[in-house]
This record gives C-alpha cells, sequence and structure tokens, in this order.
C-alpha cells in the first residue's frame, strides 16, 4: 500500500499572452540577434550584449506580469498510477495550481475501488458534457524560494562547457594533446587536405559518441597545434569553422547525440538502431561533401608536387613528439583519464547514477580529478576559463526563457505548424532551421514535437519508419546551427577558439562563410528526407 504523503497539483503553467507582449519581446529577439551580427562596430562583448537583453527582458516580462515568481518545487515525484488524482478527472479551469491536495490513500485490498473506475463526463448546463481533464500530480516536493532567472539557465550545458574546459586545458599540460596531434599529423604526412580530412572525421565520430562542445573543445585543441607546428596557421580559420559545421551534422548520427533527437526520437517510438540506420547515409554524404566545399572555398588544397611532398615529409619528420612531455606518469595518466572521459561520457545514459547526474557532473568531476595533479595553481586554470563565452551563455538561456513565457516560442511553433499544411516536410525541415538558428532548439523541438502528435503523425507501419515530418524536424534542428554562430553552442565554441588565437570572426562574418555549407547541407537534407524517409 502506498505511504500518505502531501501531494502539489503542478497543473499546467501556460497562460494567455496578449499580442503586443509577443510582438514586444518578438522585436527584442531580433535586436538581440542583430546587435551580436554588428558586435564588432559596438566594440562590446558577446556577453555585455546579452546581459543587457536579458536585464530588459527579465524587467520587462515582471512589468507584463508574464514570468513565473512562485516557490519552485523540488524534490518531487509525478504520481502516475491511474493518472488523475483517485481515479478522479479536475477540471483544469476550476484548479487553482499552486494549492495542496489532500492526501490520498490507495488500498490495494479494495479491488472494487472507486480509484479503478472511469470517470464520467458531467453534463453542463446547456445539456452538453464537459471534458474533464487528468491533470499531472507530482508529490513528496517541498518548495523553495528562488530567483526566476536562475532555473531559466540550462546548467547542465554550463557544467559541461566548464569541466570540458578545464579536462582539457589540464591535460594539455601533460603534453597528450600535442603528442596525438603530432602523430595525426605525421600520419597525414603534412598534406593539409589530409589533416583537414582526418580531423573531420575525428569531429563527426566525436560529436556522435560525445557532446558536440566537448567534441570541438577536444578537436579544436589538437588542430590548432597540427597547424602551428606545420606553419599553416592561416588555415586554422577553415579548420575550426569546418569543424563547428560538422559537429552539428554527427549531431544527427544517433538518437542520443543532441538533446532535439532524443525529445523528437522518443516522441515518434524511434529506436536507437532506426534512427542510426535512417540517419547515417546523409550524415556520411553531408560529411564528405562539408570536407569538399571547405577544401575549395578555404584553399585547401594538398600536395601536388614531388618537391612539396619532400619538404613536408622533412618537416614531419624533425617532429618529435615526446618533447612537450616533461612527465611520463602525468602523461600516462592524462591518457588513461581522457580515455575514461571519452568512456564515460558515451555511456552516461545507461550507467547507473551517473544517467541522473548526467553530463555536466561527468565533466566536471572529471576536471576536478585533473585539479589534484596541480592543486596548489588551480586559480591559474580558473583564470584561463572563457568567462565571456560562459556569461554570453547564461544570459542567453535567460533571454530565451523569456521569449517562451511571452509566447514568442509558442507564436513560432505556430507558424510552423501552419507550414506544415502548407509545405509539408520540405517546408518544416527549412523553417525549423531558420527558426533553431536564432532560439534556443531544445523548447522548439519540444513545441514541435507536441505539434506533431496531435496531428495524429507516427511510425509508418508499412515501411516501419516514422513520418517525413519527424525528420524535417530533427534535421532542421539540428541543421539550423550551422547558420549563426548562435544557433548551436559547438559552433559558438569554434567561434570562441578562432577568437583565442587573435583570427577576427564577426557575427555577420560567420553567417557569411557558413551559409554557403548550411545552404548545400539543407537541400541535401531535403532530397534525402522526401526521397529516402518518406
Amino acid at each position: 500500500m502506498l505511504q500518505e504523503f502531501p501531494i502539489i497539483l503542478l497543473g499546467n503553467s501556460a497562460m494567455q499572452v496578449p499580442t503586443w507582449i509577443t510582438v514586444l519581446f518578438g522585436l527584442l529577439l531580433v535586436g538581440l540577434v542583430l546587435c551580436l551580427a554588428f558586435e564588432e562596430k559596438l566594440h562590446a562583448k558577446k556577453s555585455v550584449i546579452a546581459g543587457c537583453f536579458a536585464v530588459l527582458c527579465l524587467f520587462l516580462g515582471g512589468a507584463c506580469g508574464i514570468l513565473p515568481f512562485e516557490d519552485v518545487v523540488v524534490g518531487s515525484h509525478e504520481l502516475a498510477e491511474h493518472g488523475p488524482i483517485a481515479g478522479e478527472f479536475i477540471d483544469h479551469e476550476k484548479v487553482n495550481h499552486d494549492v495542496e491536495i489532500p492526501a490520498v490513500h490507495h488500498e490495494e485490498e479494495n479491488e472494487d475501488s472507486h480509484a479503478s473506475e472511469p470517470a464520467e463526463e458531467e453534463p453542463a448546463e446547456d445539456g452538453s458534457h464537459s471534458e474533464k481533464h487528468a491533470v499531472p500530480v507530482h508529490v513528496e516536493g517541498h518548495r523553495i524560494h528562488m530567483p526566476v532567472y536562475i532555473p531559466a539557465v540550462d546548467w547542465g550545458v554550463i557544467a559541461i562547457i566548464l569541466g570540458s574546459s578545464l579536462f582539457v586545458d589540464i591535460t594539455s599540460k601533460s603534453g597528450l594533446f600535442t603528442w596525438i596531434a603530432l602523430k595525426v599529423t605525421k600520419a597525414s604526412g603534412g598534406d593539409p587536405l589530409k589533416l583537414l580530412i582526418f580531423y573531420g572525421l575525428m569531429t563527426v565520430v566525436f560529436s556522435a559518441v560525445l557532446n558536440n562542445v566537448t567534441a570541438m573543445i577536444i578537436i579544436g585543441s589538437l588542430t590548432a597545434v597540427s597547424l602551428q607546428k606545420l606553419g599553416r596557421s592561416e588555415k586554422l580559420l577553415g579548420f575550426l569553422l569546418v569543424e563547428g559545421l560538422l559537429t552539428n551534422i554527427g549531431g544527427l548520427l544517433t538518437l542520443i547525440s543532441s538533446v532535439p533527437n532524443i525529445i523528437l526520437g522518443t516522441a515518434a517510438n524511434i529506436s536507437f538502431v532506426q534512427f542510426v540506420y535512417c540517419a547515417a547515409p546523409y550524415v556520411v554524404i553531408a560529411t564528405l561533401v562539408t570536407l569538399a566545399m571547405s577544401a575549395w572555398l578555404f584553399k585547401i588544397r594538398a600536395l601536388r608536387t614531388d618537391e612539396e611532398k619532400a619538404e613536408a615529409a622533412a618537416l614531419v619528420a624533425s617532429f618529435d613528439e615526446n618533447d612537450g612531455i616533461e612527465s611520463w606518469g602525468l602523461f600516462w595518466f592524462g591518457a588513461a583519464m581522457l580515455l575514461l572521459f571519452i568512456l564515460v561520457i558515451a555511456t552516461t545514459s545507461i550507467l547507473p547514477v551517473i544517467s541522473d547526474l548526467q553530463m555536466g557532473f561527468v565533466a566536471m568531476a572529471f576536471a576536478a580529478i585533473m585539479l589534484l595533479q596541480y592543486k596548489s595553481k588551480a586559480d591559474e586554470f580558473y583564470r584561463a576559463l572563457d568567462w565571456d563565452l560562459i556569461g554570453f551563455f547564461m544570459a542567453l538561456f535567460v533571454v530565451i526563457n523569456v521569449m517562451e513565457h511571452a509566447g514568442v516560442l509558442g507564436t513560432i511553433g505556430g507558424v510552423l505548424e501552419g507550414m506544415i499544411g502548407w509545405g509539408g516536410s520540405t517546408a518544416i525541415l527549412i523553417a525549423s532551421a531558420a527558426f533553431s538558428s536564432v532560439t534556443d532548439n531544445i523548447p522548439l523541438a519540444a513545441m514541435l514535437g507536441k505539434i506533431l502528435l496531435a496531428l495524429g503523425t507516427d511510425i509508418n507501419t508499412a515501411t516501419s519508419t516514422a513520418s517525413p515530418l519527424w525528420w524535417a524536424v530533427i534535421f532542421g534542428a539540428n541543421l539550423g546551427g550551422n547558420i549563426t554562430p548562435i544557433g548551436s553552442a559547438s559552433t559558438l565554441v569554434a567561434v570562441t577558439i578562432i577568437h583565442r588565437h587573435k583570427i577576427p570572426l564577426s557575427f555577420a562574418a560567420f553567417v557569411k562563410a557558413a551559409i554557403p555549407f548550411a545552404i548545400v547541407q539543407l537541400i541535401l537534407a531535403v532530397i534525402y528526407v522526401n526521397l529516402f524517409l518518406s
């Protein structure tokens, strides 16, 4: 028999927002994108721009009464048994969502209990039947007071960036990344095109089994070392930019490669194997096309003459990968931790305890372990962190959260819903990519998933595949990150690494360089979804 406990009702908090409020905040979102586009002309860092908009959005959101200032319920569990409370349906319109509901008793021995009886509709005053819906009930929770902007931040992403950055920075002190980079460089024979292919394929594989941010941090560090050793630092911009784009292609490969994949794939009942089977051909084609385009657009050429090859071979032969290793004990410790880090990150979703703590915990835990090697000067690594990047993400999360409460994301979802009937999978793929390039693709994916479920789209029993509409949203939500530097965390990390090496790249310059890749990738996705997944 279930124990007696207090129940806190957490109903649907959605509220109707006046149109003028949605328009106002929509204009603020456009203003943020424009300010980021002219970042260099404003002489302001991304974190300052996003921070100012976050402050403005919070103030206006509070003034307009659209932000939830209630206490936050933590430590609760959803009461799934029977769905409704004590088997009865509750009219949403009559429920005060903050009220506590009296304790519920479930008597196992009473098989004829009222809790097992189906609910009946009550007749309304006009003789019709008013529909009663079950509401989600959370139990065993307690309320805490928390500023509204704290839960707005995706602390999992912040923890991944902090932990991964610290881990990579500390591990690099062992000489491990220099050793790996020189090994890859030697394998390429000093040929820039081979090096691009090697690092491009590594980026896709790492993005498929790790999270995109971690993959970009690791591959970006290795790339910088290789090109500096070869004396080809002028090619670093092209390498890092294409690696940032490839993280979002690699993120399409498996069901767990990105959060939108998990949300939409689970909602559409797509299995892990089926997801890989359907997405892998596109990932292979898009990767090869992206590498070919980057070689052409950034003039990354293969060594052609015997003289060039001999000169490169002599240069590579002069490299000693052991030069940067001060302590072999620290080197092998770093190597073991890197392998363990990759293994744990890749299997986080299936490991007991770790699956609940998630990837952010894994990244922070490994960073803490590596910090023990330099415990007396840990502050040096703290100062080396990119606080502008972290501050920007925190402010951006706050802005997007306020946009959600202001109905901006709901309006975007409504527009996309209308486009489904107008242009089918092609329209929804392109539109979801466009919106994902300037908003968080996670709430957008969740919203579109609900819309598709309401439309009755599900697994096609004849072909055992999901409706092409599901795949259109999955591809659009992932590939939209390749249009702007704020479209995904990994592309923003790529830009940050570029700036760290004193290479100028503005918001507009990124869009100009990335848009040819994004257009080709989206065209390939439209063709692939319509011809092979329909």
